[in-house]
């Protein structure tokens, strides 16, 4: 492994973290037996969640607001961001007493966006992509003289990201692999070279979600690592895992149910590459959390979504005589065989079913694959003709 990388040295990481102190959160780490018990290795999961304005951002954008000049920090700052970073440089400007404006993508999460803008910061919806926002950025840069803050082309804010590995190699001293989050890069390449520089025996590996199509881990939606953190990557990251929003949303459901963790798409990214058994090597491995601002309408979807494919959601379809008691005796059935109904829907219009029959389509709460089977089973056995819908 390479000596000499681009970014800042231990020593500006180590400089960062003392200008944290009592501003950022020295987050807490949590073993989870249900993840250990899955993986078949000790998990511990770093709880960047749950620092201030709810990701691992605030780190870099502090660090990198205190090194304003006094000339700068008149003219304020300007960030593009999918929403940590916009609301971390909001919030950071804001206790710095100096102005900010925010552009984030038309798409951004609203808890995001309406976050920024609860921070005093002037926000502004652009274009589809993070791309379009970080154009917005740096033109209203240029003409303003605001200070342009990267979300990760910034060797200061690498620095401020990196005190994460700082605080990683004494709450997990044993770790084997380090699971991060790569988007834009800076992240990973803070924590890489921290954790190279203390624990050079640790692994760091990289996990991102396809660049080709829209996902629910948004704030890792970038299309490639920028210049600078390209050039970092390859010496710090032992390898690089790619997951699949299916498997993001596994991940997001068992930590909000077992682990009692609100965690979004990006930072539940390494805990979806260790279910899915892509995580090589032995040994005790370490998770980061890197965000929990996530949407509360997609956090329901998520959870529906995970719920089903677990087996704990069911959604069928029957046909009924159109006349009264039918309705009870189904749902009758289903209670004896212990499920739970949510919701029941007629449909009789635009059907194409006899005019003395009624469509209904329930969805119920199961425990498991093995109990919508049963039910499925018994609603046959009683002549019932059902379709699964979910």
């Amino acid at each position: 492994m390479a000596t000499e990388t681009t970014g800042p040295t231990l020593t500006e990481i180590e400089a960062a973290r003392r200008g944290l102190e009592g501003i950022a959160r020295v987050t807490p780490v949590y073993g989870s037996e249900t993840l250990s018990r899955l993986v078949g290795r000790e998990i511990v999961l770093k709880a960047e969640n749950l620092q201030r304005t709810g990701s691992f951002k605030v780190r870099g954008a502090v660090t990198r607001i205190a090194a304003l000049s006094a000339a700068e920090r008149r003219a304020g700052v300007v960030a593009a961001s999918a929403g940590n970073h916009g609301q971390a440089v909001a919030w950071a400007a804001r206790e710095a007493g100096i102005p900010a404006a925010i552009f984030v993508p038309q798409d951004a999460p609203t808890a995001k966006v309406e976050a920024c803008r609860n921070y005093a910061a002037e926000t502004e919806m652009v274009g589809a992509a993070f791309e379009d926002a970080l154009s917005a950025a740096m033109a209203y840069a240029d003409e303003t003289g605001a200070t342009f803050v990267h979300p990760y082309e910034d060797e200061t804010v690498i620095s401020g990201q990196g005190t994460i590995g700082l605080e990683l190699a004494e709450q997990v001293p044993e770790a084997a692999v380090v699971l991060v989050p790569v988007g834009g890069g800076g992240l990973a390449a803070g924590v890489g070279l921290a954790l190279r520089a203390v624990k050079p025996d640790v692994r760091v590996v990289g996990v991102e979600v396809r660049r080709d199509s829209y996902t629910i881990a948004d704030g890792i939606a970038v299309k490639q690592p920028g210049a600078l953190t390209s050039a970092i990557l390859p010496d710090v990251l032992a390898d690089m895992i790619t997951v699949s929003d299916d498997e993001i949303g596994e991940a997001i459901v068992l930590l909000l149910e077992r682990s009692k963790l609100v965690v979004e798409g990006a930072g539940a990214v390494g805990v979806a590459a260790l279910l899915a058994g892509k995580v090589a090597g032995e040994g005790p491995a370490v998770a980061l959390l890197s965000g929990g601002n996530i949407d509360a309408t997609m956090l329901i979807s998520v959870m529906r979504h995970g719920l089903t494919t677990a087996g704990r959601y069911l959604v069928v379809s029957t046909h009924l005589a159109d006349r009264p008691g039918e309705l009870i005796k189904l749902l009758s059935l289903i209670a004896a065989e212990r499920g739970n109904v949510i919701s029941v829907e007629h449909h009789r219009e635009g059907m194409d079913i006899p005019v003395n029959e009624t469509e209904v389509e329930l969805t119920l709460v199961t425990r498991d694959e093995a109990h919508c089977l049963q039910l499925l089973a018994a609603m046959a056995d009683s002549g019932y003709t059902v379709d699964r819908l979910q």
